[in-house]
């Protein structure tokens, strides 16, 4: 068993202490503190509202020093009243990475294609493999939207015809269409992490002079912002909400006459708004496929 290198110390607390309690806690610990707290969310686009208690922690480095350093932190949370005892725990140094890596594999989607974890050498040959780094954690492949989106992005893809991604993620949409032969990909999001991983993701699957990659949306694509403007095949793998105000700037603009729009992030409650939104910009329905609660919704611009 690996020998415990560091000694958590956590407090549990009330909103109001979680500050005075973070800055003690920083004088002691190594990398930093970290604050939990719980989150309700009233729909599917709020980001989040936090309620209910506190837990302010860190980790010490378990050296020579280590019951002198406790003694002094103890002290000095003393001085802030009233306060719950701090609660101690030693963790081995293991390797997280490594750990982590054994409980992450390979996932087949649709009929050809398969989500690759970035170290995994050896995968069915009969699929093609699209590699994601899943610590990026946006479109790493195991959510029902994004798998739900790739198996629709595998069955409209056009050999030889680019393709536009809106809110790109990890690239991971991008991807899987060059690798089944599609011209050219454009993707675009409004973070900037998101066109950074695309673009690491891009070259860990040598696709990365096909893919152009850059911060923006709908509205830059339309702009001119971009080497293309409309495309036979559009996806958009985000939240409903945002779809449905993403029409207003013009999404059903992208998709070229007779060309295919892929969306999904979509609850199927609201599916029908979507859908109705898509037709209201001329669209006509596709088809809608259906993974536990989520749903993917394929447009076509006639």
């Amino acid at each position: 068993m690996a020998e415990a290198r560091w000694l958590e110390v956590s407090l549990t607390v009330d909103g109001e202490m979680a500050e005075a309690v973070s800055e003690v806690l920083n004088r002691f610990v190594s990398q930093g503190v970290v604050v939990e707290q719980a989150v309700q969310y009233n729909d599917a686009e709020d980001l989040g509202t936090p309620y209910g208690p506190v837990k302010v922690y860190g980790y010490l480095i378990i050296d020579d020093q280590i019951e002198e350093t406790r003694q002094r932190l103890e002290e000095a949370l003393y001085f802030i009243q009233p306060l719950p005892e701090a609660n101690f725990r030693a963790i081995a140094d293991e390797n997280w990475m490594e750990s982590w890596k054994k409980h992450y594999h390979p996932i087949p989607i649709g009929e050809k294609l398969l989500i690759l974890p970035a170290w995994v050498e050896e995968y069915d040959p009969a699929r093609i493999p699209v590699r994601i780094d899943p610590s990026m954690a946006f479109g790493t492949g195991t959510h029902p939207t994004t798998q739900l989106c790739m198996a629709m992005v595998e069955k409209y893809t056009l050999p030889g015809k680019p393709v536009i991604d809106v809110g790109c993620g990890s690239g991971i949409l991008s991807i899987a269409a060059l690798k089944l032969g599609a011209s050219k990909a454009v993707g675009v999001d409004i973070d900037n992490a998101s066109v950074k991983a695309t673009d690491e993701n891009a070259e860990a699957n040598g696709v990365a002079d096909h893919l152009e990659c850059g911060v923006g949306s709908v509205r830059e694509l339309r702009q001119g912002h971009f080497s293309l403007r409309r495309a036979p095949v559009v996806v958009a793998n985000i939240l409903a909400p945002v779809i449905i105000r993403l029409f207003d700037d013009g999404l059903a603009d992208l998709v070229e006459h007779g060309g295919t729009l892929v969306l999904s992030g979509i609850l199927a409650e609201q599916a029908p708004g979507v859908e109705a939104a898509g037709k209201a910009r001329g669209l006509e329905f596709v088809e809608r496929v259906q993974q536990n609660d989520w749903v993917a919704i394929v447009l076509r611009q006639p």
